[in-house]
């Protein structure tokens, strides 16, 4: 498969909500529409609390990978990014059914290259977010790349 206007392959991965949508899959309304989305971060997926205001402040799970396990993530920066990656369309095709009309995911890249996931949470209106980690390797370079081919 093709990735929308550029001749190269899509990355796949073994998880069909996890696809991230060809460039142009969306318009540009509806990006900016999900670029509006709440973002809030989870508890779960930090080791400081920085500030999220969260209650009780961190409570990292053993299976869950964290944002700030490299540096801390401030609010303003984690949202900064998540507005970012959805403006540039990686956002996954996947959405939660008639519940929600979000992208259950969203990729960004911060300044150091790192890789961010935001996945929307089970209020179906807002979004947490967390650090790929190494082992996820082919989805990290997919989306450095894409992040560089869709700046805006």
């Amino acid at each position: 498969m093709l990735l929308g206007g550029f001749n190269r392959m899509k990355y796949q991965g073994n998880n069909p909500k996890r696809r991230v949508a060809t460039h142009g899959y969306y318009t540009e309304r509806e990006l900016a529409g999900f670029a509006t989305a709440r973002y809030r971060g989870a508890g779960h997926h930090k080791t400081k609390p920085a500030d999220y205001d969260f209650d009780p402040p961190v409570a990292p799970r053993p299976s869950k990978s964290v944002c700030d396990d490299k540096r801390i993530v401030k609010k303003a920066e984690a949202v900064q990014l998540f507005r970012a990656g959805v403006r540039r369309g990686l956002v996954s095709t996947y959405m939660v059914g008639e519940q929600s009309p979000l992208p259950k995911y969203a990729w960004a890249v911060d300044e150091q290259g790192e890789v961010y996931e935001a996945k929307l949470g089970g209020d179906l209106r807002s979004y947490h977010g967390y650090r790929l980690q190494e082992d996820e390797r082919a989805m990290r370079e997919w989306v450095v790349e894409e992040w560089k081919r869709r700046e805006v």
